[in-house]
């Protein structure tokens, strides 16, 4: 499993290397990537259908009890087999879509890495590396959403998707350190076989929110959706691959993942019912006000994952097989869909269904996927569509709610079944309009792909059994107990078949009365200013009016007042806490008694002190402090301290370099400040170094504790072998830290190059 994840980011980064040869001669070959995934994933199916589990682990962070550990059970299968069946189809399709495109090599690139992220999510045990691979999958659907970076709308729509994502990626961080901390692991099977009742504990709600949060804005729940239609700007491929069988059900998976948890509570049900009922109805009724094939699935993707929440929340074993489902299902026939809609763009050069008909007549292959994908989508029998449709409607109906929620479910089903024919068959009856008669069939790699995944749709649904061999083995990870799942096309005359009939002839009662028009898209463009967008996006501008203002008053372009605010700010804190808590019972007993050439040291430091203030010139100012700092390097060399001594040499060394370079072309001298504000300066620098000196006598009458000293000694050499303490606390035992202040340091020294660099023009 590892492997494959590897490979994904190798891929990538090789493409940096032989991107130029590979999309002009082998895009193709890309394909073979996710293909060897899935065969991987599906060999292992007999083996997980049995009741075992797959597991690999490597220590990551042992110190942090972070670790790389890969499980593949029943549910990641079920999706990992979603990730790289889908994938190689939009693989095999891009390398003919985007052919002509000069960045071809940059798209499979990003895909990789998000197919590699996606893989990471489902299969990661622990919760802080399923954390990074979420937070993968939000930037590299960054690069790919925002792939058109010549149009501005695409840039928008990708910014906003990392905005309300990357929030999500702060809830589920949150979440899972939350879960460390009650559970004392990060491994979601301890956590699952541990003996805490976390529906009992007091931080419950807290679980929730962040859960919630993490799910919500991932899976383009109300109010957090209005990224997805957003999204419908990437490429076609993006759209299938993200946005049908992957991205948006992480938080599906999410859900069900942490469902033998935090499920079968009011709050929990309660919560996900309600925002899944929302969000169904909200979307399933935008479907009607939209013309553009994108923006009709995109509204009825969130119609269908606010179903699976919806389904989800209701908890019991039945909606739980129907959740599952309703995700394969909903995945083969949406991202036939989607192909289906790039292809009619690739050829038509236009995704407007009013001005869409009879495209049959040129794209036979097509309009049959299309039919196809359309009949699964409206739930016909004996579609696999039928099959998810019915289990929900069954659902609903032996939940808490029967009558409200069947209506919500009926009157959403109605709206998506409507969208499928708007998207799967209005394009190709009818008439075709005279410039569409040059269309030409397209090479099979835009054609098979859809077609292959809407014959899959109608094979699932005659053989259910194929459905079953996917939906138990997840079953039994999502609901603790259940039984093994029995999937069946026909059930007989019941009230369940009825309520399919009822959803199929409205909705093509639906199909036939209301036609699309510019109209209706007006209309509801009227009331975006209310909308959740809308009020996004006004919270955007208000919050670039406060920052503009904010930087406007602290940032005023003068580094004498920012230093002047961070020293205020510390003496205020340092004297607050030496106010309420020093106890100034100083013992001058235990100071060393000054030896003479601490003396000398002292008084040519206090010389280079006075020069630094009163000299009129910068380079002698500069070189003072040079002096200043080497005193108190031979300080540390006679107090035994030679790394220290060597390392502030080597800083004031570079500090007076870099200073006298920057100084060299700016005049000698200039007065940039009053006498009233170098007076202030001055005090302000007394009470500050009084309040430090006030602060070390403090410490030093502290009692000694050399508890962390004698650790770093004694195992200095033991874990970290060095025999330099002091290189190994900075190396290893505060690697973090170190690395953190080296890339501070880093992208510091790209300003500053950036700066050398800068040639601006006198105009």
């Amino acid at each position: 499993m590892l492997a494959i994840v590897v490979l994904c980011f190798i891929t990538a980064i090789s493409l940096l290397f032989f991107g130029n040869y590979i999309k002009k001669n082998a895009a193709f070959g890309l394909t073979f990537l996710p293909l060897a995934g899935f065969v991987y994933f599906l060999s292992k199916l007999p083996q997980i259908t049995n009741g075992n589990i797959v597991t690999e682990s490597y220590n990551w962070v042992p110190s942090l009890g972070i670790q790389l550990t890969f499980r593949l059970d029943g549910l990641s299968l079920l999706f990992a087999l979603l990730i790289t069946g889908i994938g190689t189809l939009v693989f095999a399709y891009t390398s003919n879509y985007l052919k002509e495109n000069d960045h071809l090599d940059r798209f499979y690139g990003y895909l990789s890495v998000f197919m590699a992220a996606m893989l990471g999510l489902v299969l990661s045990d622990n919760l802080i590396s399923l954390f990074v691979f979420w937070e993968l999958t939000s930037i590299s659907s960054f690069f790919l959403i925002g792939f058109k970076n010549s149009s501005a709308t695409s840039r928008k729509s990708a910014l906003r998707a990392l905005t309300v994502t990357g929030l999500g990626g702060l809830f589920l961080l949150a979440g899972a350190l939350t879960f460390g901390t009650i559970a004392d692991t990060y491994s979601f099977q301890e956590i699952l076989n541990g003996s805490i009742d976390f529906t009992q504990h007091p931080l419950y709600s807290l679980l929730l929110l962040f859960i919630f949060g993490a799910a919500f804005t991932k899976s383009a729940q109300f109010p957090f959706h209005f990224w997805l239609p957003g999204a419908m700007e990437a490429p076609t491929p993006v759209s299938t691959y993200l946005h049908s069988a992957t991205m948006v059900k992480a938080g599906i998976y999410l859900l069900l993942r942490f469902s033998p948890v935090l499920g079968q509570h009011e709050y929990w049900q309660l919560t996900l019912i309600t925002i899944g009922g929302i969000t169904m109805i909200y979307a399933a009724f935008h479907t009607l006000f939209r013309t553009d094939l994108k923006g009709i699935l995109a509204y009825s993707t969130i119609a269908a994952l606010g179903i699976m929440v919806f389904l989800i929340g209701i908890g019991t074993e039945l909606a739980l097989t129907a959740a599952l489902t309703f995700i394969v299902v909903h995945a083969l026939y949406k991202a036939t869909l989607f192909l289906v809609t790039g292809t009619i763009d690739h050829e038509a050069k236009t995704r407007d269904v009013t001005q869409l008909a009879g495209l049959r007549k040129v794209l036979l292959p097509v309009a049959i996927a299309g039919f196809l994908a359309a009949f699964s989508n409206a739930g016909i029998p004996p579609f696999s569509g039928f099959i998810g449709k019915d289990l929900i409607y069954e659902a609903g109906l032996h939940s808490f709610q029967p009558v409200l929620l069947i209506v919500v479910a009926v009157i959403t089903n109605v709206l998506l079944a409507y969208a499928g024919y708007l998207v799967g068959i209005k394009p190709f009856i009818g008439k075709l309009p005279e410039k569409f008669e040059k269309i030409h069939l397209p090479s099979p790699l835009l054609w098979f792909p859809p077609l292959l995944l809407a014959v899959l749709g109608l094979l699932f649904g005659i053989v259910p059994k194929l459905l079953v061999s996917l939906v138990n083995p997840a079953l039994q990870e999502t609901f603790i107990g259940a039984n093994l799942v029995q999937l069946k096309l026909w059930h007989g005359f019941n009230l369940v078949l009825l309520l399919s009939l009822v959803t199929i002839i409205s909705g093509l009662l639906l199909f036939y009365f209301l036609k699309p028009n510019n109209d209706l898209t007006k209309f509801i463009v009227q009331f975006q200013t209310i909308s959740p967008l809308g009020i996004f996006e006004k919270i955007g501008i208000l919050m670039t009016k406060v920052s503009l203002l904010w930087t406007n008053f602290f940032q005023n372009g003068f580094l004498r007042n920012y230093v002047l605010t961070i020293i205020l700010v510390i003496s205020f804190l340092i004297g607050y806490n030496l106010f309420f808590n020093a106890k100034f019972l100083w013992d001058f007993s235990t100071i060393l008694s000054v030896t003479n050439y601490e003396i000398g040291i002292l008084s040519v430091m206090l010389v280079a002190i006075l020069f630094t203030v009163f000299t009129s010139s910068r380079l002698t100012a500069v070189a003072s402090l040079g002096v200043v700092g080497y005193a108190i390097c031979l300080l540390f060399v006679f107090y035994s301290a030679p790394d220290l001594a060597m390392t502030q040499f080597t800083i004031d060394t570079l500090t007076v370099i870099l200073f006298v370079l920057v100084l060299y072309r700016l005049p000698k001298y200039l007065k940039l400040s009053e006498n009233k504000k170098r007076i202030r300066d001055g005090f302000v620098a007394l009470v500050f170094g009084g309040l430090i000196t006030i602060l070390s006598l403090e410490v030093i009458q502290e009692p000694m504790n050399n508890e962390t000293g004698k650790f770093y000694a004694e195992n200095a050499y033991l874990l970290a072998k060095g025999k330099n303490v002091v290189n190994v606390v900075l190396v290893d035992f505060r690697g973090i830290d170190t690395l953190v202040e080296i890339t501070v340091l880093a992208i510091a020294a790209i300003g500053v190059f950036g700066l050398l660099k800068l040639r601006i023009r006198n105009n």
